[in-house]
């Protein structure tokens, strides 16, 4: 038999031969990256506004990111949480800053960290329950909503393509319409535990919460002493233009999920959590062996450096206007084609007629990555830095597109 280690095949054989089928990736093989640009196996340049699924946040390569990484990698990479380590005190100090005064755990992904708000919503109902185990344990989300693929955080997730397949599912959770204050309302009993929804619904078709809305949720929540927790996944470290997205409404949390863009592409997750709840992880009731390692850390340290120092939230917010402005003025000049704009920020849905399938592949032609959303809706997600003229090129590759296919 050939030793493994001297075949000589390609990547695309390698993936058909090796690799689990449960992608439908494209046919690219991404090789290099640097700020927004992305090259293939050919040579081929692309502006990325995929960001790795919004994780990219500095774009490919930041030289503050890359020599951050590279120290820490010389220094110390893993000890577990059975020791501290500065790079994580000094993380959940920063974190803490910006949320407000609480606590915070890590973890590896977005997934694991909504995990931890289903594990914490439990620890309240039985605290509210007064001990008893079982009795009040119930959550409501939203209908449409994403909280990621783990047994937890897919029972949360009232999607059949998500769920089929899988069931039974955990028990508990119900569902109201995102934006329709008395559907969850009407949901609430001695039971309930908590309110779990995304502050932006970034998989379902870029679908934000309205001032009112998450306003009466927080309302409801006191009003029946539940947690009331924010998925900021996807929406937050900056994407829209604040450090979290429910920062726009003022509106205060009980926890926060986050992960994605904290660690500019090294996997990490985290959740803050208020002062009223942060004492319910004991020791032995939560856990992680690889969360919050000193470098990844690290390198969700060098993002929070960036994002401060270059003064990203300033320039998302100002970037935005005259990128969306650019965006809507497609609608109204291929109304066949696109129907409006979601989102806020540099989370960006533009809604079409029609499925996005065949958008995505023509962009990708015309050198445009872009991720697809729910049912008709193309997600733009450039990295925070993203240039003005990276963005009027975007846009321009949009119109190329709408316009042979007029």
């Amino acid at each position: 038999m050939t030793p493994p280690s001297i075949i000589r095949t390609s990547t695309a054989e390698l993936y058909d031969t090796y690799v689990m089928k449960n992608y439908a990736r494209s046919a690219l093989t991404l090789v290099r990256g640097q700020g927004t640009r992305v090259w293939d196996d050919q040579g081929n340049s692309y502006l990325d506004f995929t960001s790795g699924i919004a994780v990219s946040a500095l774009g490919h390569c930041h030289p503050h990111w890359v020599a951050a990484v590279q120290r820490q990698a010389g220094e110390l990479i893993h000890i577990s949480n059975l020791f501290r380590s500065p790079n994580q005190g000094e993380l959940a100090r920063r974190l803490v800053g910006y949320a407000g005064p609480g606590r915070v755990f890590f973890c590896n992904s977005g997934a694991e960290a909504d995990e931890a708000l289903i594990k914490l919503a439990r620890l309240h109902g039985m605290k509210k329950a007064g001990g008893e185990e079982a009795k009040c344990y119930k959550i409501i989300c939203a209908k449409q909503a994403f909280h990621g693929r783990m047994f937890g955080g897919m029972s949360a997730t009232p999607q059949e393509k998500i769920q089929k397949g899988f069931r039974p599912l955990v028990p508990g959770f119900s569902f109201g319409e995102l934006n329709n204050l008395q559907s969850f309302a009407d949901l609430i009993d001695e039971g309930t535990a908590a309110i779990f929804v995304e502050t932006i619904q970034g998989e379902s078709g870029v679908n934000p919460c309205t001032a009112e809305f998450l306003t009466g949720l927080r309302r409801l929540c006191d009003q029946h002493n539940l947690l009331l927790l924010l998925d900021e996944v996807q929406c937050g470290i900056g994407r829209t233009g604040k450090f979290y997205a429910f920062e726009h409404i003022g509106v205060r949390a009980d926890a926060i999920a986050m992960a994605k863009g904290l660690g500019g592409g090294f996997p990490i997750g985290a959740i803050w959590v208020g002062e009223g709840a942060a004492d319910l992880f004991q020791p032995g009731s939560h856990g992680t062996t690889f969360g919050g390692t000193p470098l990844a850390c690290a390198a969700a340290l060098a993002v929070l450096d960036v994002i401060e120092r270059e003064q990203l939230l300033v320039h998302v917010t100002q970037a935005s206007g005259p990128w969306h402005a650019a965006l809507a003025a497609l609608a109204k000049d291929y109304p066949k084609q696109m129907t409006g704009l979601r989102g806020r920020g540099f989370l960006t849905g533009v809604q079409l007629t029609g499925d996005p399938a065949p958008y995505v592949a023509a962009l990708r032609e015309r050198g445009l990555l872009v991720t697809p959303s729910g049912n008709n809706v193309i997600r733009l997600l450039p990295p925070l830095n993203t240039t003005a003229a990276d963005l009027a090129q975007s846009v321009e590759i949009l119109r190329a597109v709408f316009a042979a296919k007029a």
